[in-house]
């Protein structure tokens, strides 16, 4: 049994549970999420709404081992779904008056959330 084999399960739990609790985070702390909205696009609330009932229903999807291989593609949607956020941020960092809306801040948001991404990946592709 390869390392990777052993660790995927883990893998698809972590993420599950990190998606769990950001969807908490969105209901706890709905100001600063929708402050993440692109201006944009409309209703920030039912935006961050509606964000926080699909992470929870992903990290279903990822929980159940008969529906992990769909949760780890939904996961990866979900989460490149998100970049647009972090890419049209990019294109405000001269008014930037918090740290993640600056040039280093929304590189590392983009670099994180490429991580969770590749994350989401691997999980899809062990699953399957």
């Amino acid at each position: 049994m390869s390392t990777f084999t052993t660790f995927t399960p883990f893998a698809t739990l972590a993420l599950a549970a990190f998606l769990s609790c950001t969807a908490l985070a969105h209901v706890a702390f709905p100001a600063y999420f929708r402050t993440l909205v692109p201006a944009w696009l409309p209703s920030p609330s039912i935006i961050v709404a509606a964000s926080a009932v699909a992470e929870l229903a992903v990290a279903g999807l990822l929980f159940a081992p008969a529906t992990r291989a769909a949760g780890g593609w939904c996961a990866v949607a979900l989460l490149a779904a998100f970049q647009v956020s972090h890419l049209d941020a990019a294109r405000h960092t001269r008014s930037a008056v918090r740290f993640l809306d600056t040039r280093p801040g929304v590189a590392a948001r983009l670099v994180v959330n490429a991580a969770y991404l590749a994350w989401a990946v691997a999980v899809a592709r062990a699953s399957c």
